[in-house]
C-alpha cells in the first residue's frame, strides 16, 4: 500500500463515517498550497470552507500563537486573563456593537445566538414563557447540534436525528413577503445566512437584507446575520451584511475568526440583547481561551488594513468574469457568488460535483461538491492571480476533455 491508500485505510477502519472526503492525505500547507503525503501539491480552492482566509500557515498568525503558548494557553472563564478584555473591545469594534460572547465552533455560536434571542424575547420584547419563535431560511446551513438540525430543510443533515427542537418557522430564501407573513407577535429573530454557503453559495435578490433589516426594525424582531462563512473579507467587505449598508442586531461569527489555527466564534450584539444573560445561564470552557484571543486578535489586526477585503473585491470580479464565460458552453448551468466565493452548477450530462472534485484533485486543485450539481471555489484570499488563473485552467481542462 502507497502511503495515502494507508493514511486512508486507517481512517476508514478507525473514523465514524460523517463525511466523505476526497482521496488525498495532506501532509503539509502553506499559503494557498498543500502538500500531500506523497510529496505532490495541490492548489487549495476550499479554504476550509473560509476558515483559511488568510491562507495556511500565515506568519502572523502562527507568530501570534507561538507567543501566547510560551504564557498561557487556558484559564477556563473562572479567571480572567489578559487577552481577554482587548479582545472583547477590539471585536465588538470591528463589528459596530457593544457586547461579544465568544465561544469555539461556528455551530456553538449560532446555539448561543437562538439561546439569546429566546431570552431577549421573553425578557425585553415580552414574549409569554415557551412561545418565542425564530424564522429561519430554507435551504440553510447553519451547523449540525440537534437543535440547528431542527431547523434545516437539507434530509441529509436532518433525517434520523428527532425528535426535533420546536419554536422554528421556515420561509423561503430571498422571499421578503414570505417573511414577513410569518412574523407575528411572538417571533424574536430571523436568522439568516447573507449568502447560503453550504446550498451552493446562493446570494439572495438585491434589496433583500435591507429589506428584512427594515422589516425586523419595524416589527421589533431581531435580525441575527450567520456571516461564519461570508463574514471577515470572504465577499471583499468584511461582513457581507455591507453590500446593502445593512446592520444586523447580532453577528455569529466563526471559521476565519480563528485564522485556520485555533476553533474560535463569537456572537456580537448590543448591550440590551446580549446584556440579557446573566452569569451561570450559558458558558463555555474553552470560549474566549487566551491562545484563541491572541489569535483573533491579529485577524482582527489584518482585517483593519482593508487589504483583505480589496483582494476578494479584485480577484473576485476576475473569478466571477471568467466562471461566466464556462456558462452555456454544455458543461455549467449556472454561477453564482460574491468576492472571492463562487459556486458552479455542473451539468448534470457532464457528471457530478463530486465526479469534477476528483478530477480537479487529479490535476493538482481541490475543491468540493455540494447537493450533487454544485462546486464550491473560496481560495485564501492571499491566493495570487496567477494561481488563481491556473486553478480555472485546469477546471476549463476538465470540463472541456
Amino acid at each position: 500500500m502507497t502511503s495515502t491508500e494507508r493514511s486512508i485505510a486507517a481512517a476508514e477502519a478507525h473514523s465514524a463515517h460523517n463525511y466523505h472526503p476526497l482521496p488525498v492525505v495532506v501532509a503539509t500547507a502553506e499559503g494557498a498550497w498543500m502538500t500531500d503525503v506523497a510529496g505532490r501539491r495541490y492548489l487549495d480552492m476550499l479554504a476550509g470552507y473560509s476558515a483559511l482566509n488568510f491562507g495556511h500557515g500565515n506568519r502572523r498568525l502562527l507568530d501570534a500563537a507561538r507567543a501566547q503558548l510560551e504564557r498561557v494557553t487556558l484559564t477556563s472563564r473562572a479567571f480572567h486573563h489578559d487577552r481577554f478584555g482587548d479582545f472583547c473591545t477590539q471585536l465588538a469594534a470591528l463589528c459596530g456593537m457593544e457586547l461579544v460572547l465568544p465561544m469555539n465552533t461556528g455551530a456553538e455560536a449560532v446555539e448561543t445566538a437562538v439561546k439569546t434571542a429566546r431570552k431577549w424575547g421573553y425578557q425585553v420584547k415580552g414574549v409569554p414563557d415557551g412561545r418565542a419563535k425564530i424564522i429561519v431560511a430554507e435551504n440553510n446551513f447553519h451547523g449540525r447540534t440537534t437543535t440547528i438540525v431542527s431547523f434545516s430543510t437539507d434530509p441529509e443533515a436532518r433525517a434520523g436525528f428527532g425528535p426535533y427542537t420546536p419554536g422554528f418557522v421556515t420561509v423561503p430564501y430571498g422571499d421578503l413577503a414570505a417573511l414577513e407573513a410569518a412574523v407575528d407577535a411572538d417571533t424574536v429573530a430571523v436568522l439568516l445566512e447573507p449568502i447560503q454557503g453550504e446550498a451552493g453559495v446562493l446570494v439572495p435578490p438585491a434589496g433583500y437584507l435591507a429589506g428584512v433589516r427594515e422589516l425586523t426594525r419595524r416589527r421589533n424582531v431581531l435580525f441575527i446575520a450567520d456571516e461564519i462563512q461570508s463574514g471577515l473579507g470572504r465577499t471583499g467587505r468584511t461582513f457581507a451584511c455591507e453590500h446593502e449598508d445593512v446592520v444586523p442586531d447580532m453577528y455569529v461569527l466563526g471559521k476565519a475568526l480563528g485564522g485556520g489555527v485555533v476553533p474560535v466564534s463569537a456572537v456580537i450584539s448590543s448591550r440590551e440583547v446580549l446584556g440579557v444573560l446573566a452569569p451561570g445561564e450559558h458558558g463555555s470552557t474553552f470560549g474566549g481561551n487566551p491562545l484563541a484571543c491572541a489569535v483573533a486578535l491579529e485577524v482582527i489586526a489584518m482585517l483593519r488594513t482593508g487589504e483583505f477585503q480589496q483582494r476578494a473585491t479584485e480577484l473576485g470580479d476576475h473569478l466571477h468574469s471568467e466562471l461566466r464565460l464556462l456558462v452555456g458552453e454544455g458543461s455549467v448551468d449556472a454561477v453564482r457568488g460574491r468576492g472571492l466565493w463562487a459556486g458552479v452548477d455542473i451539468t448534470p450530462s457532464r457528471g457530478t460535483g463530486r465526479a469534477v472534485s476528483e478530477q480537479l484533485m487529479d490535476r493538482g486543485v481541490l475543491v468540493k461538491d455540494t447537493h450533487g450539481q454544485t462546486i464550491r471555489i473560496a481560495p485564501p484570499l492571499v491566493i495570487s492571480k496567477e494561481d488563481l488563473d491556473w486553478g480555472l485552467a485546469q477546471l476549463r481542462g476538465v470540463l472541456e476533455a
